[in-house]
C-alpha cells in the first residue's frame, strides 16, 4: 500500500529546504544509481547512514524527519537526477529487505518524472511526500521537461 501525503510541509519549509539543497554551499556526489558499478549516474548528498548523521546539513532535515514516526532511521539520501531527452526508467530495487522498514519519499520540485511501482507510477509533485514499504520493488526516473528530478528518500522503521 502506497500512502500519499501533498502539502507536507509548510509551504515557507519546502522553499527554505530547496533554497538550501541547491546553493552554492551544498555537496553533491556522483554515483551510480544502484551502485558505483553503475553507468546510470546522479547527483547525491546523504544525509544519514551507519546509524548516524554523515552530513553536516543534517539538521536542515530535522522537521521532516520529526513529521515521521520514526522509531530507527536507517537512510536518508537526497537524489538529483538531470534533464534527458527521453525519461530514463532505472531498474526496479527494494530500499531494504527488512518486512518492517518504510520508505518515504518527499518530492522537492514537480516534474514529469516519477516513482515507478509494479501496479502504478506516482508523479513527482513537489512537496508531496509518498510511504511503502521499503521491501517493495519500485524505481526512479529522470525527467524532460524540467532541468532535474529532486527527490529526498528517507528509510526507517516505524513505531
Amino acid at each position: 500500500m502506497i500512502d500519499i501525503k501533498r502539502s507536507f510541509l509548510p509551504r515557507g519549509e519546502i522553499v527554505e529546504l530547496n533554497k538550501i539543497v541547491l546553493g552554492n554551499l551544498f555537496e553533491w556526489f556522483i554515483q551510480g544509481v544502484y551502485d558505483e558499478r553503475d553507468t546510470q549516474k546522479q547527483f547525491v548528498h546523504i544525509f544519514y547512514k551507519n546509524d548516524r548523521p554523515s552530513s553536516p546539513h543534517f539538521p536542515i532535515i530535522k522537521p521532516i524527519l520529526d513529521r515521521l514516526d520514526i522509531k530507527k532511521l536507517m537512510r536518508v539520501k537526497l537524489n538529483l537526477l538531470t534533464k534527458t531527452n527521453e525519461i530514463v526508467e532505472h531498474d526496479y530495487h527494494k530500499d531494504s529487505e527488512s518486512s518492517d522498514a518504510l520508505t518515504s519519499i518527499l518530492y522537492l520540485n514537480t516534474n514529469n518524472g516519477y516513482t515507478r511501482f509494479k501496479d502504478k507510477n506516482i508523479k513527482s509533485e513537489a512537496n508531496t511526500l509518498i510511504t511503502f514499504p521499503s521491501a517493495t520493488f519500485h524505481s526512479g526516473t529522470t525527467c524532460t521537461d524540467e532541468g532535474f528530478r529532486l527527490v529526498l528518500n528517507i528509510v526507517y522503521k516505524a513505531f
